[in-house]
């Protein structure tokens, strides 16, 4: 692994790290991508409703939760690229057995009708769309294993650059997916056919961790260099090494390190926000706004081309010359005044709504991410990363659960209160530590 401290984006094998890793990422998202424009139809076909969605996308948070911790921890002590296949692999069978549940005809187990959770039928092909859910939320510490990838790579002037590119490459995926989406599912086979290109992506994925991407992290020595009783050679004796291996931390000693508890209660509000709008959102394109497949998918991509705009170019040029703090500031108050535009019942507003998103977005979450690569030591930094992604999952549960059921009762007065959420954020933001313009971060 190439000394971080003198590491640069001209380093050969930095870049030969990267790249793959980015394609990862960016594999990763298209995957999702391509299933997520018809699944709140799917779920609508097999008998569920607003509340059902929102606990489908809570079932792979809630299982994250678990997870991404554990894994997190788990590259920190074993080596990135081991963690990072065993997510990738997880994916894979989650997609196998979405799959299934498209195959399954649609069998009833019960039927309830409740004035809280509102009516629906709980089918066989819907709980084998949970179990795949569950599969990938096992499995799901991608993010947060491949952040702390790109953390071993990045030195102080390239981190931000770096944090942007990843998510140029996630949001690259989410333009491309929506718009496969629309062409493969218009064919007579349906759903089925995205479904299996997630697949074919899937093992691409697979192929690039196995053939492609380089370990980030030294494998520790776990003893002496030779056995003690050769050690004495012409007088000289070799010392000990020190086991480097990352050594075992608690949540608690975590939460001691300076800043964590800061950065994971705006981590939490963030993702909190998120996915009460997730939770919502596609059920309000479908019944509030009467959306069909093709006309979601392009909203998708709209919004995922506008991110990639203002996290490329954009992003590149303010990084030079603004602290991530007020960056983060900045956007996250612009993230409320899009929500707010969610709210109204015309497209010309959601439209514009996604632009206010993107730009919010857009300038918020890498700096945020930039912000929390920094903190604890280095062989704690994928303990860190899991600890966040575990407090997202949480905040993902909460959020989607939340989302779907307050949609159903009070449709789109959900994008309010789900925006008045990132006020908070921004008064939590002049508690950060200050931090200075990221110099040389063209991209």
């Amino acid at each position: 692994m190439p000394d971080r401290a003198a590491a640069t984006d001209s380093d050969p094998a930095t870049g030969r790290a990267l790249i793959p890793l980015l394609t990862v990422n960016m594999i990763g998202t298209l995957g999702f991508s391509l299933v997520l424009p018809f699944l709140v139809y799917i779920v609508d076909r097999f008998g569920g409703n607003e509340v059902i969605y929102g606990l489908l996308g809570a079932t792979y948070s809630f299982f994250q939760l678990f997870g991404a911790p554990t894994l997190g921890r788990l590259s920190d002590r074993h080596g990135r690229r081991k963690i990072l296949f065993i997510t990738q692999a997880g994916t894979l069978l989650s997609w196998v057995v979405l799959l299934v549940s498209l195959l399954l005809p649609v069998t009833t187990i019960v039927e309830i009708d409740s004035p809280i959770l509102g009516g629906f039928v709980l089918t066989v092909p819907l709980l084998f769309l949970f179990l795949a859910r569950a599969l990938d939320g096992t499995t799901g510490g991608n993010i947060s294993v491949a952040t702390a990838y790109v953390v071993d790579l990045s030195t102080d002037k390239t981190r931000a650059r770096n944090m942007g590119r990843m998510a140029l490459s996630t949001n690259l995926g989410f333009i491309l997916g929506p718009m496969i989406a629309g062409l493969l599912g218009a064919t007579v086979y349906g759903e089925k056919l995205p479904v299996l290109a997630a697949i074919l992506i899937s093992v691409i994925g697979l192929a690039l961790i196995v053939f492609l991407l380089p370990e980030s992290r030294p494998t520790p020595l776990k003893g002496p260099p030779c056995p003690s009783p050769t050690r004495r050679v012409l007088g000289a004796e070799t010392r000990d090494c020190f086991d480097h291996r990352p050594q075992p931390r608690t949540i608690r000693d975590l939460l001691n390190i300076k800043n964590v508890p800061l950065m994971l209660g705006l981590y939490f509000f963030i993702f909190f926000a998120f996915n009460t709008y997730y939770g919502a959102f596609p059920m309000h394109a479908v019944k509030g706004l009467e959306w069909d497949t093709a006309e979601l998918g392009f909203f998708f991509s709209f919004a995922s081309a506008a991110l990639i705009i203002v996290q490329g170019p954009v992003l590149g040029f303010l990084n030079q010359r603004v602290d991530s703090v007020v960056l983060f500031g900045a956007g996250a108050l612009i993230m409320f005044f899009s929500f707010l535009a969610y709210s109204l019942p015309d497209d010309r507003a959601v439209y514009a709504g996604a632009l206010l998103f993107a730009i919010g977005n857009g300038i918020m979450w890498p700096s945020f991410m930039a912000m929390l690569a920094t903190l604890g030591p280095a062989d704690q930094k994928g303990a860190i990363q899991g600890l966040a992604a575990g407090t997202g999952s949480l905040a993902s549960i909460l959020g989607l659960i939340l989302g779907g059921l307050i949609y159903s009762q009070f449709q789109s007065a959900t994008f309010i209160a789900a925006g008045f959420i990132f006020l908070p954020c921004v008064a939590l933001a002049f508690y950060l530590p200050r931090t200075q313009p990221q110099a040389n971060t063209s991209a």
